[in-house]
């Protein structure tokens, strides 16, 4: 037995809503999720990407120090090589350098040995020199180092007893 035409009729029209229907899922999918997606276009004269140097930015990190003859520091950042030196405090400004040390360029920890021990309680400076080229710390050739504010890059620590004894000079 054959199907009658109006059997044939409604499976024609169940067939065209289904595409119907189907057909505005797609639209409506591409407009809810097509608009998020980023379209990479490639020019056929592209330029290398420009890359920018890193900059090494000038600094010395370092605890209180337990009081003597040598002061441990944590980090050494330099640019170029340079000096880390260390001073007395004067009235709350550096005052008398008691020690130096040379230091590569990069981030390297160390320590400067003194010529004079610093005492419990007393305020003292680390302050970043750069180097004439000869190696040779010169307090009249080698300026300190200063920032873009044009302020001297240094860090301030106390000689005391309480510092921990890891770093006891």
């Amino acid at each position: 037995m054959e199907p009658t035409p109006i059997e044939n009729g409604i499976k024609t029209w169940q067939w065209v809503v289904t595409v119907v229907v189907i057909i505005a899922l797609i639209v409506i999918g591409i407009f809810v999720f097509g608009s998020k997606k980023t379209v990479v276009t490639e020019t056929p004269d592209q330029t290398p990407p420009v890359t920018t140097p890193v900059q090494v930015v000038n600094r010395v990190i370092l605890q209180d120090q337990f009081p003597g003859n040598v002061v441990n520091l944590s980090s050494v950042q330099l640019a170029k090589a340079g000096w880390v030196v260390i001073r007395k405090d004067n009235a709350g400004q550096p005052g008398d350098i008691i020690g130096s040390a040379y230091f590569d360029a990069g981030t390297n920890p160390g320590k400067v040995t003194l010529t004079k021990p610093t005492i419990d309680g007393g305020l003292y400076y680390a302050v970043l020199y750069n180097d004439d080229g000869d190696k040779k710390f010169d307090a009249v050739k080698d300026l300190p180092l200063t920032d873009a504010s044009g302020h001297i890059i240094m860090s301030i620590f106390h000689a005391t007893t309480a510092a921990n004894a890891e770093i006891k000079g």
